[in-house]
Parts: structure tokens; sequence; C-alpha cells
């Protein structure tokens, strides 16, 4: 009989107990007859009453919120871009987020994230979304989102702007202007050569005419007098009949 009642027992505790299993990269809050409990609980089983209670689990890992959107420019342009959000919760902070924001917190990271990216994508040209301003952007942005969350529990990690897409007319402008800034520095490269084959043929020019003025200033009468003796003597020295026309100072040779 006692037997009996033991196991009767168990099976009611069995039916009336649910279990739970919260892994590596979530945390478990407890919810019973409506109240949230303050206490977070980590990876592992977790048993309760499935008739008054229930286990809200949420993941507080590093997660990645994509939106498509038309950011408004300086100029009131409308520049289309995929946008990447990183962000992540504070595991203490889980049961306050749930109380505050429910479960579908990432409704709340895309509101305050168009209007930060309003307010900061206003004071921006249209142009600096695809050039090297970007970073500065995406900043400003992750800053002014931080501070509206991160209080909260909410913690944005990364704001990435990725696929700017800029209107026709002034992504074909654009296109213009760097082809021109293109073909003015390959102008520029090729006026750099020519200067320098300019300097090249001067240095050459110059040297020739300092060699040949050395080369004159060294020919005085005597060197000329003595290299006159030394062409007599190798003409006396070739074994075919020639004719000498000279002066006696410089020997004009005829075959």
């Amino acid at each position: 009989m006692k037997k009996d009642i033991l196991v009767a027992s168990v099976l009611a505790v069995l039916l009336l107990s649910g279990c739970a299993v919260v892994r590596p990269g979530e945390v478990g809050v407890k919810q019973r007859l409506g109240n949230l409990s303050d206490e977070v609980t980590l990876q592992g089983p977790v048993l309760y009453n499935v008739f008054t209670s229930k286990i809200i689990i949420t993941s507080v890992q590093t997660n990645d919120l994509l939106l498509s959107l038309s950011l408004p420019s300086k100029e009131g342009l409308s520049v289309e871009s995929d946008i990447s959000i990183l962000y992540r919760l504070e595991q203490n902070k889980v049961p306050n987020i749930i109380r505050t924001y429910g479960t579908n917190f990432e409704t709340i990271i895309s509101n305050v994230f168009r209007s930060a990216s309003a307010d900061v994508c206003a004071q921006y040209f249209a142009k600096d979304m695809h050039s090297g301003m970007r970073a500065n952007i995406e900043k400003a942005i992750l800053d002014k989102m931080g501070s509206l969350l991160s209080p909260q529990g909410i913690i944005i990690e990364s704001v990435l702007m990725k696929s700017i897409k800029l209107p026709a007319g002034l992504a074909k402008s654009i296109e213009f202007k760097l082809q021109a800034e293109q073909d003015a520095m390959r102008m520029e490269f090729v006026l750099q050569q020519e200067k320098l084959e300019a300097d090249r043929v001067i240095i050459k020019a110059k040297g020739e005419r300092d060699a040949q003025k050395i080369l004159a200033e060294g020919l005085t009468p005597e060197i000329i007098k003595l290299k006159s003796i030394e062409a007599f003597n190798e003409l006396a020295k070739s074994a075919n009949s020639k004719t000498i026309i000279t002066d006696g100072k410089a020997p004009f040779l005829i075959d």
C-alpha cells in the first residue's frame, strides 16, 4: 500500500513538473503566476510547475539584426542601404529587458536605429556614405544608439552599412569625377616623366660639352707634336704602301 502511494506521489510530481534546458549562450528567467523572477538561470536543466510557471529562455550571444532602409542625406536625397546591427544582452539585466520591452526587443532596436540614423545621416551628403566618411557615420549612429539602449542592458557592438546604393544621377556624377581625377593623375605622371627625360638630355649635353672643353684645353702644341711622332712611328711599321702628305707637324694619310 505504501509503495503504491509513493509511486502515485512521484507520478503526480512528474505530471505537475516540467523541465527546460538552458543551453550555452542562453539564460533562463522563471515566470510564476505572471510574476517575473529577478534570478537568472545559466546553462543547465531547470524544473518548474507547468501549471503555475514557465521558463523564458533568451540568448545573450552576439546577434545580427539585418535591415534594409532608405537613409536621408543632407541634400535631401534617399540612399538605399543594407544595415547590419550587432548586439547582445547583458545577462544580469535580462529580467528587466523582458519587463520593459518583452521578448520582441529587436523591434525596439530597429526603431531606435531608424531614429538615430535619420539624425546622423541628415548631417552628411549622400556621397559621404559611399566614401571614407562611412566609418564616421557608423560610429555616430552607434554612439547615439548606445546612449539610449546600453543603460537598459542592450549593448550595440557594431553598426555596419553595407551595399550602399546612391541615386542613379549622383552615382554617375561621382563616377565621372573619379574618372577625371584618374585622368589628371595620369597626365601629371606623364608630365613628370617628360620633365625627367628633358633633364636627362640636358645633363648629357652638358657632360659632352664639358668633356669637349676639357679635351680642347688639353691639346697643347707639345701634345699635338708628340701625337704626330707617334702616328709616324705607327705608319712606319705598316708593310702597305702609302702616300703621306705632311708639313712636318701632322701627317695626312692617303691610301
